[in-house]
């Protein structure tokens, strides 16, 4: 089958809980295998998730095979970019310098998410050339057990504890540059694609929760609707203000679902529940960001009006 839609509604619940990430990867790589597009591998990716932790994981790997269709495969994709002073271009002090036929890459950093299960990180690297008063960025693609990488586990978080972050020291490691301006090509649009693949894989959870609760059928009408509104973005261009300014939207319609569904949350089982009580501000975390890229889009749409 491989209309997802159908999909959330007819497909068996998998009972079994995934012992780690590595699990619940395999459990998702076999159940998504059938649909196409990296949204709909989010949607039923999250689906076949026993905990939002799970589905995060679903919506962020998707995203990066999104925008990275050529490093798409069965292992786990890293995104190595945050460090002291944050993800800005200004703030990246991990250097991408020739070496040979090649690249290598030297710095830290401070926050990459699933970076111990990962085979492969996306880093993103100064060049040292600056353009407009901008240093210019590459992403490069760089594999995770050569000698030149070290991960250091961080502590667990709060929320989503079974989602690892480590801070990774890269000594001359061997990368292979991605093409385009890492700011401008990967992590830029990265954010924005990350948001909707994430929320793609929510829901598809939120339908596995209520159709296990026995939630009734006016709810799971609306959280399909709400997978519909996310598969219609146009994530060629996710740059676009249209689809900021549309995002934006299906975010507000989704704060609105939540809250409608609140009491049905008491139908759930205990450890499901006290799960989404621990790890549903994960959903918030990019919730400033997002509305500075929201308010930018408007602006940008005045600007064109004039």
């Amino acid at each position: 089958m491989n209309d997802v839609l159908e999909y959330l509604l007819t497909a068996p619940i998998a009972e079994a809980a995934p012992a780690d990430l590595d699990q619940a990867w395999a459990r998702h790589a076999a159940l998504t295998e059938p649909f196409r597009s990296p949204v709909d591998r989010a949607i039923a990716g999250g689906f076949a998730a026993d905990r939002l932790g799970f589905a995060f994981l679903s919506g962020y790997q998707e995203a990066l095979r999104q925008l990275l269709p050529e490093v798409a495969g069965a292992e786990l994709i890293a995104v190595s970019a945050t460090e002291e002073g944050g993800a800005h271009p200004a703030a990246i002090r991990t250097v991408l310098e020739p070496a040979g036929d090649g690249w290598i890459v030297r710095g830290t950093k401070t926050f990459t998410t699933i970076g111990e299960y990962a085979r492969w990180l996306v880093v993103v690297a100064a060049t040292g050339a600056v353009v407009d008063g901008r240093h210019q960025l590459r992403a490069v693609l760089v594999e995770a057990g050569q000698p030149g990488v070290t991960v250091t586990n961080r502590p667990p978080l709060p929320m989503a504890p079974e989602i690892p972050h480590a801070t990774v020291l890269f000594e001359d490691a061997v990368a292979r540059p991605l093409p385009g301006d890492g700011y401008a090509d990967f992590l830029k649009p990265f954010r924005t694609v990350e948001d909707v693949h994430v929320l793609a894989a929510t829901l598809g959870w939120l339908v596995r929760v209520g159709r296990t609760a026995g939630w009734p059928q006016p709810e799971l009408q609306r959280l399909l609707a709400a997978v519909a509104m996310v598969r219609g973005l146009d994530l060629d261009r996710p740059d676009s203000p249209g689809v900021h300014i549309a995002l934006g939207g299906i975010f507000a319609e989704f704060a609105r679902l939540l809250e409608q569904s609140e009491p049905l949350w008491q139908q759930t089982d205990a450890v499901t529940r006290d799960r989404w009580e621990r790890d549903r501000a994960l959903l918030a975390t990019a919730g400033r960001v997002r509305a500075k890229r929201l308010e930018t889009a408007w602006r940008r749409v005045a600007a064109a009006a004039e």
